[in-house]
């Protein structure tokens, strides 16, 4: 489900911030690596990095719950992926975390680079996890990446409402839920495990503050920036994994944008074979080996 601990960092006047740190406490006398979950997800969609053993012993696991999502709460209604970047950074802050390596899914790849952008003295190397640099162009559609503005702008209208009336009954539908799941795990998904994201997203979701939350969710899905441009200014080493079975954004797309990180000390892509979309979930052997194999070079 959704943090059960929130801190309060000062970005757009006081965000609450879910996260989960692994054991509890931060151990500085290990490296740290800051986790930014996927869309419409929670830092649970880290489950099995941190019942890892052999992972929790090497590298604290600090988890942070974007805007829109899980227990972070916000003041102002509307935010961008750089807000989120930027309170990452400032749990950071608050946890006396100098320096961290930062592994991001989907929609988490693109915040972890925004915080190397940002704090490059600060983020040590990127683990990116099935995603793209890209804002969703034509060009990206071309070369097999999906078109969420065809597909997901009708929510957004629906979750939109009638200014000044407000919603509480109101609960994220089905649907969603179906769409979350099957993106996300395809054919790696379970029916517990669809059950389980289901009800996490109900539990979130749900009456006129739940629908606010969702609905800039997605704005900041469907209007977000491109990096491309940009991250050729990362300079710490960038990991990246895209399965072959990746439904959103395929492996033609990754394979041209690692070349862009013409700064980075080291960037490789990896394309794990029958690998799904969220690679932490579905393929965890080998991102904890990507990860360690990152930390024990760079730490």
């Amino acid at each position: 489900m959704a943090a059960t601990t929130t801190i309060e960092v000062p970005h757009l006047g006081g965000i609450k911030a879910g996260y989960a740190l692994s054991g509890g406490v931060y151990d500085p006398a290990k490296p740290t690596c800051v986790l930014i979950n996927s869309m419409c997800t929670t830092v649970s969609l880290y489950r099995d990095q941190f019942a890892d053993e052999a992972l929790t012993s090497a590298v604290n696991l600090l988890a942070v719950e974007p805007l829109g999502h899980g227990a972070t709460s916000c003041p102002t209604e509307h935010f961008t992926y750089w807000d989120s970047a930027i309170m990452a950074l400032q749990v950071m802050d608050r946890l006396g975390i100098q320096q961290a390596f930062a592994l991001g899914t989907s929609q988490g790849g693109w915040i972890v680079t925004r915080m190397a952008l940002l704090a490059p003295e600060r983020i040590r190397g990127l683990v990116l996890l099935g995603t793209s640099m890209d804002y969703e162009s034509a060009d990206s559609r071309t070369k097999g990446c999906w078109d969420p503005k065809t597909l997901l702008a009708p929510f957004y209208d629906m979750w939109s409402g009638v200014p000044g009336q407000p919603t509480p009954d109101f609960v994220v539908d089905d649907v969603w839920c179906g769409m979350v799941a099957t993106l996300g795990f395809g054919a790696a998904g379970t029916p517990d495990m669809v059950a389980f994201w289901t009800s996490a997203l109900k539990d979130i979701y749900k009456g006129d503050e739940g629908r606010k939350k969702l609905k800039m969710a997605l704005a900041c899905l469907l209007d977000r920036d491109g990096l491309c441009r940009r991250v050729r200014d990362v300079v710490c080493p960038v990991y990246w994994l895209q399965g072959t079975d990746d439904a959103p954004f395929g492996t033609t797309v990754p394979a041209e944008q690692i070349k862009l990180f013409t700064s980075s000390k080291e960037a490789t892509l990896t394309i794990v074979p029958g690998g799904n979309h969220y690679l932490n979930a579905t393929n965890p052997k080998e991102v904890k080996e990507t990860l360690l194999q990152l930390v024990n070079k760079y730490k």
